[in-house]
């Protein structure tokens, strides 16, 4: 038995992997209890968007009206959808 995933289903990706100068919605926290309590402290809450500013070990982002560095490591915690941009279908 196989199971599909429904055609609206948002495609999303690592904060990581997000281009420069692209802004997304925050999809979820991948982490565990503490950390992700620790990244909604920061901003980094589900429906908020967050914009990547630069950054591969250290990701440069802003969220919140507030820029921040994270690691690479919470970055690929958080799941976002990126948002499109006016003109581009």
């Amino acid at each position: 038995m196989s199971t599909k995933l429904p055609a609206e289903c948002p495609k999303t990706l690592p904060l990581c992997l997000l281009a420069p100068g692209v802004q997304a919605e925050i999809f979820r926290l991948g982490g565990k209890d503490a950390v992700n309590h620790r990244l909604r402290e920061l901003g980094f809450c589900e429906a908020a968007t967050v914009k990547k500013i630069l950054g591969r070990h250290t990701v440069m982002c802003e969220v919140c009206g507030t820029k921040l560095a994270i690691s690479a490591e919470l970055a690929q915690l958080i799941h976002v959808q990126p948002l499109a941009t006016a003109g581009v279908p």
